[in-house]
């Protein structure tokens, strides 16, 4: 991949600056709580958010675990310079890197990181995309280490469905019709972790959010 090929932080909705404002519509709080809940930083852990954005969830880590060392990796200079003022706002010592996510390995190293987490991205990628940055976070974890990802999953309910269509017509319908249709645990399984599980449901005017966890072998 090229950093070309990225798809913006609100693919074809609006400009990134309104990014921050945009996702409060998916209960933002909730979801990045409980994605910190389930990742449980812990003292010297090195964490790694992938497609890390404007920085709230990497901020969120350091906040809770500050003696965690905080890596977010995305390939869009504007919203990684919004992530660094309001690092420098909270004085957050988050480590940021310009980069794609299948290109992990590379920039923090293999076998490194004890969780790598992703939140909202995945949907924006071709399945082939899809493939890719979970090979690459696979191949950046340690040997049980943990992956937690935050996307919208399988759309369950005419509701849900009904809701991710404003996602479709943003991101396009290719990209984020697979996670609609539930792929992502079999991607995970495929792409060699183990123990994939879906932790959490939380539905939204934007369709339903799911958490997954599983880990490295």
């Amino acid at each position: 991949m090229t950093e070309q090929t990225f798809t913006p932080a609100l693919g074809r909705f609006a400009p990134t600056r309104f990014y921050d404002a945009v996702i409060t519509l998916t209960r933002e709080r909730l979801w990045r709580a409980l994605t910190v809940a389930h990742i449980a930083p812990r003292p010297d852990d090195l964490i790694v958010d992938v497609g890390c954005g404007t920085g709230s969830l990497s901020l969120l880590l350091a906040r809770v675990e500050p003696r965690a060392r905080i890596v977010g990796v995305d390939p869009d200079a504007e919203v990684l310079a919004t992530a660094q003022r309001k690092a420098a706002a909270a004085g957050a010592p988050v480590r940021w890197l310009t980069g794609m996510g299948d290109a992990l390995p590379e920039l923090v190293g293999t076998g490194a990181a004890d969780t790598v987490v992703s939140s909202l991205v995945l949907h924006q990628c071709p399945m082939a995309v899809k493939r890719s940055v979970l090979a690459a976070m696979y191949e950046a974890l340690r040997p049980g280490g943990k992956v937690v990802v935050a996307d919208y999953g399988l759309q369950r309910t005419a509701l849900m469905r009904f809701g991710f269509r404003g996602v479709q017509l943003a991101d396009g319908r290719a990209d984020t019709q697979p996670n609609a249709d539930g792929v992502l645990p079999e991607l995970l399984s495929a792409g060699g972790f183990r123990e994939v599980r879906e932790a959490e449901v939380i539905a939204t005017v934007t369709g339903s959010i799911s958490i997954y966890v599983a880990r490295r072998d």
